[in-house]
């Protein structure tokens, strides 16, 4: 009996560890597609250093190369799993102070945000051009001092269109004092019913983002009267920068390394195939563009290669645009050259 019941043990005691093992395989299959699919930390964690980080999106051309780094595999490369959300500017300033998002692109309206208190810095920059001021076809309008008296159509009082035409206009000599300006502005938050002001009459020029602009003047509905990547306030500026966390900046700097050498090979891509550029951008959906041949224009027209010494433009750059945004009462600082160092960060990569 001792014998028998040695030989029952033992078989019983095969048996459940097959059991075990079975119920180990498939629980680990199940797991492993969960993380898969979910996008969980354990995932992430074994196969990216860095794990999974997100990226703030947005439907303009500007953050492409967030979208481009991760079709192309740049992200995955440097080790990072690149997540995209959707973010508006109030958000993303709020990614950013607080570490969720180590990098974002944005323009100089951040500046005053920065001297504020967000906790960010410019640590890249993106391209030149993405801003354009439109009047009615055969509009007597042409220059910034045809302006005075007028009213322009904005897509929010303080966003960057707003700055960009401020910054123009006094450059031209118009008065752009926030309680005693030469023209005044109107908000829109839809760009189709701005250019529905500008038809309709409610307006005199409106100033926005592309691609609008540029579809309309292809149409041939309006005039282009400024140009932010043509205009000599703007041209061969930088107007558009990658934003990084201080607290990324501090606490992971090889993560923000990692980000930054993903993201310039992506605007190098950018640069050097604007079409199949525009091709992925508009096919996977990452831009409210889905005409490819204004895509790729578009692309060409904003110039995102990485120049050669470009923290020092950069640098350049952060400069003008903070004694610009001082000019016309945007910052409150006496030492712009003093703020424009608190801005830029250079990040050794």
């Amino acid at each position: 009996m001792l014998n028998i019941h040695g030989r029952v043990v033992k078989g019983a005691a095969i048996l459940c560890t097959l059991i075990a093992v079975f119920a180990f395989d498939a629980c680990s299959v199940k797991t492993s597609g969960s993380s898969s699919a979910n996008g969980s930390a354990k995932a992430t964690s074994t196969t990216y250093k860095y794990g999974t980080i997100e990226f703030p999106k947005s439907s303009s051309l500007c953050s492409s190369p967030i979208a481009i780094a991760l079709e192309l595999g740049y992200f995955k490369a440097e080790g990072i799993n690149a997540k995209l959300v959707t973010a508006d500017a109030e958000t993303r300033k709020v990614g950013l102070d607080s570490g969720r998002f180590p990098v974002t692109n944005g323009d100089f309206q951040f500046f005053p945000s920065i001297e504020e208190g967000v906790s960010a810095s410019v640590v890249g920059a993106l391209h030149k051009g993405c801003i354009k001021i439109a009047v009615k076809k055969g509009s007597s309008i042409k220059t910034a001092k045809d302006l005075k008296g007028k009213k322009i159509g904005v897509d929010e009082i303080g966003g960057t269109p707003y700055m960009a035409a401020n910054m123009w206009l006094g450059q031209a000599g118009l008065s752009v004092d926030q309680n005693n300006s030469d023209v005044t502005y109107l908000p829109y938050d839809d760009s189709s019913l701005e250019f529905q002001a500008l038809q309709n009459g409610d307006i005199d020029a409106a100033a926005l983002w592309d691609p609008l602009p540029t579809v309309e003047e292809q149409k041939g509905t309006v005039d282009i009267i400024f140009d932010l990547g043509s205009d000599p306030t703007f041209a061969k500026h930088f107007c558009c920068f990658l934003y990084g966390s201080n607290k990324i900046i501090k606490e992971k700097p090889e993560e923000m390394a990692a980000i930054l050498r993903a993201l310039n090979k992506a605007r190098n891509y950018i640069a050097a195939h604007p079409q199949q550029a525009a091709k992925i951008i508009a096919e996977k959906k990452y831009s409210s563009i889905t005409d490819v041949t204004l895509a790729t224009k578009l692309f060409k027209d904003y110039d995102y290669k990485v120049e050669d010494n470009e923290d020092a433009a950069i640098k350049s750059d952060v400069q003008y645009f903070t004694e610009q945004l001082k000019t016309i009462g945007f910052l409150k600082t006496n030492d712009t050259t003093k703020l424009a160092n608190t801005i830029y960060q250079k990040i050794d990569l």
